[in-house]
């Protein structure tokens, strides 16, 4: 059953890999977007973190993201209102932002959602 669901997420993750190449690979202003589709393998990418309320969510593709461990903020040493760095997908629902000054904060996806919890003003 397991090999069944892995490969009915890698086929659509296939299927609609055109679709998610026309969206922005960095998060820039929250919206709403389909039902997640977590990739089927680990990848990283160049990733500007929202920091302007704190680091609470993140958006990858067209997956919602949750942290661990919310930070308050912006964090003193942080960007506002973004940081820049890198998101690593280790594996399905799982993400990890790291930065070149050694931040790192672990996310956990939202299956099913379709918008960040909150917006920022």
């Amino acid at each position: 059953m397991r090999t069944v669901r892995w490969l009915l997420a890698a086929f659509a993750v296939l299927v609609l890999v055109g679709a998610l190449m026309a969206l922005p690979r960095t998060e820039k202003v929250p919206e709403s977007l389909p039902v997640a589709v977590f990739p089927a393998e680990e990848r990283s990418l160049p990733f500007d973190l929202y920091t302007h309320c704190g680091v609470d969510e993140a958006r990858v593709d067209n997956v919602y993201f949750e942290a661990e461990r919310p930070l308050s903020g912006p964090p003193n040493d942080w960007g506002n209102p973004y940081q820049h760095g890198t998101m690593t997908l280790p594996r399905p629902g799982r993400a990890v932002f790291q930065d070149s000054l050694g931040h790192e904060v672990t996310f956990r996806a939202r299956p099913g959602a379709t918008g960040f919890k909150q917006t920022c003003d």
